[in-house]
C-alpha cells in the first residue's frame, strides 16, 4: 500500500433516486458501476457535484408512516440492485483509510457507489481520498457503526453482506414497520433493541434521542408495550434471581465480603434482614433471599430508575458504567435498558408532573435520599425490535440482528466476529 501526502475536500452522494426510479436507467448506471475500469487519479474530478447525499441523521420516528413508504422504496431499490447482480465484495484483507493508494480501493469505490454512498462523480481510482473517507463514513453510519472511515473488521464484514440478503431483511423488517407505524401515539418513548437506541417522540418528531444499553444475547431485551408510571430518583436496586443465581452467588464463593463491599443487603421473605455470613454459599439456597442495594455513587442504576408495568419486570435507568455507552457492541445488560444522558429524558418524561422541572429533580438526585414520583400523565414505552429501515430516499439503515430474528445467519455479524 502506498499513501498519499494530498488530501481534497470532503464529499458523499446517493444512487438512490436514479436506482428507486427502476427501469433501464437504473440498470445501466449499476451495470456502468460493476463494470467501471479504473480511470482518474487524485487530481480528477473532484468538485462540489461529488456531494450530494442525503444525510443519515433524521428527527424522523422509525416508526411512523413516513419511515414505512421510504423503506417500501429502499425494498424497490434493494430489488433493483438484486436484480443486476448486486455489489462487488471488498477484499477484507488490508486496513484502508484516507491517503492510502491501493487496487483494493477500486472494488470499494464501486461498492459504495452502487448503495449510493458515493457519487459517480468521484471517479473509479486506487485513491481512498477525502471522497471515499467521506463514503465510507455515510456508510457507517447507515449501518451502526463508529464512522471513522477506517475499514476495520466489522466494516468490511457489513459491507460484503450480499445485496439480495439486505433485501430480505429489509423485507422482514418492513412487515414489523406496517404493524406499528402510527400506532405508537403522539408522545412515547421508543427502544429500538438491535439499534441500542432511544427515541422520545412528540408530534411525529424526534425531540431526544439517547444511547442505550440492552439485553445480552442470553439475556434478551423482551418487547414490551406499556406506560412510563413512575420516576424512582436515587433507588434501591433489587437483583432479579437470574443475576442472583449467575452473578451474586458465584461472586460470594470468591469473595465473602462481595454484599458488604457493594452495599448490599440480604432479605428472608418475611422481610426480615439476613446476615451473609449465616447463609450457605456453596449452594443456590441464597437465591430465595432478596438481594437489595441501597442508594448511592455505585448502585447498579445510580440516580435514577424509569419504571411501567412488565410482565418481565424490565425497567429503563441510569448507570454508574458510562464507559459502556462508547462501545459499538452494547448489548451487555441483564434484560433491562441503561440509558445515556438518561437526566434530560426524566425531564422530558416528568414535563407534565407539577414540581418536578430539572432544577427540582436534580436537587432531589443530591440528597441521595429514595423518592419515588408518581407521573401525572403516564407516558407510553416500547421496546421493539428493528434491524433495517429508512427514515430519507437513499437512507437505508441496518443494524445487526443481535437475537436472531430476522432468519439469516449472515446478519447477525458482530457476534460471528
Amino acid at each position: 500500500m502506498k499513501t498519499s501526502r494530498r488530501f481534497f475536500l470532503s464529499g458523499a452522494s446517493a444512487l438512490a433516486a436514479a436506482v428507486v426510479a427502476g427501469g433501464a436507467n437504473a440498470q445501466d448506471v449499476i451495470g456502468d458501476i460493476l463494470k467501471s475500469s479504473a480511470r482518474g487519479n487524485w487530481d480528477d474530478q473532484f468538485d462540489a457535484r461529488a456531494s450530494e447525499g442525503g444525510k443519515v441523521a433524521s428527527t424522523l420516528p422509525i416508526f411512523s408512516p413516513q419511515t414505512v413508504a421510504f423503506t417500501e422504496q429502499a425494498v424497490a431499490q434493494y430489488q433493483n440492485i438484486a436484480g443486476q447482480g448486486g455489489w462487488v465484495e471488498v477484499p477484507a484483507t488490508k486496513k484502508l483509510q484516507l491517503g492510502v493508494d491501493d487496487p483494493d480501493v477500486v472494488p470499494l469505490r464501486k461498492r459504495l457507489m452502487v448503495s449510493g454512498d458515493l457519487s459517480q462523480s468521484a471517479g473509479i481510482s486506487t485513491a481512498f481520498d477525502s471522497y471515499v473517507d467521506s463514503a465510507v463514513k455515510r456508510f457507517q453510519l447507515r449501518h451502526g457503526l463508529p464512522a471513522d472511515g477506517s475499514m476495520g473488521k466489522y466494516t468490511y464484514a457489513a459491507m460484503n453482506v450480499s445485496a439480495q440478503i439486505r433485501l430480505g431483511q429489509l423485507q422482514t423488517n418492513l412487515q414489523r414497520l406496517r404493524e406499528k407505524a402510527g400506532t405508537l401515539g403522539s408522545r412515547y418513548v421508543l427502544v429500538d433493541i438491535p439499534a441500542a437506541q432511544v427515541e422520545a417522540v412528540e408530534n411525529d418528531r424526534v425531540v431526544l434521542r439517547h444511547t442505550a444499553i440492552v439485553g445480552k444475547i442470553d439475556r434478551q431485551t423482551p418487547i414490551v408495550n406499556s406506560k412510563i408510571n413512575e420516576i424512582i430518583v436515587n433507588p434501591y436496586w433489587n437483583a432479579p434471581v437470574s443475576i442472583v443465581r449467575k452473578d451474586i452467588i458465584p461472586l460470594m464463593r470468591k469473595n465473602p465480603d462481595y454484599l458488604k463491599d457493594s452495599h448490599i443487603r440480604l432479605f428472608a421473605p418475611d422481610g426480615s434482614e439476613v446476615d451473609p455470613l449465616n447463609v450457605d454459599w456453596s449452594t443456590d439456597d441464597a437465591a430465595k433471599y432478596r438481594f437489595r442495594q441501597d442508594p448511592g455513587a455505585g448502585n447498579a442504576m445510580a440516580s435514577v430508575k424509569i419504571n411501567f408495568p412488565s410482565p418481565d419486570g424490565v425497567y429503563m435507568h441510569d448507570t454508574p458504567q458510562q464507559s459502556l455507552f462508547g462501545k459499538m457492541m452494547r448489548f451487555d445488560s441483564s434484560g433491562c435498558v441503561r440509558v445515556q444522558n438518561v437526566r434530560d429524558l426524566v425531564t422530558w418524561i416528568l414535563r407534565d408532573t407539577p414540581g418536578w422541572d430539572r432544577q427540582h429533580f436534580e436537587a432531589a438526585i443530591k440528597t441521595g435520599e429514595n423518592t419515588p414520583i408518581q407521573i401525572t400523565n403516564p407516558v407510553p414505552v416500547h421496546f421493539l425490535y428493528l434491524s433495517a429501515w429508512s427514515t430519507a430516499p437513499g437512507v437505508v439503515q441496518f443494524r445487526d440482528d443481535v437475537y436472531a430474528l430476522d432468519g439469516n445467519n449472515e446478519l447477525q455479524i458482530t457476534s460471528s466476529l
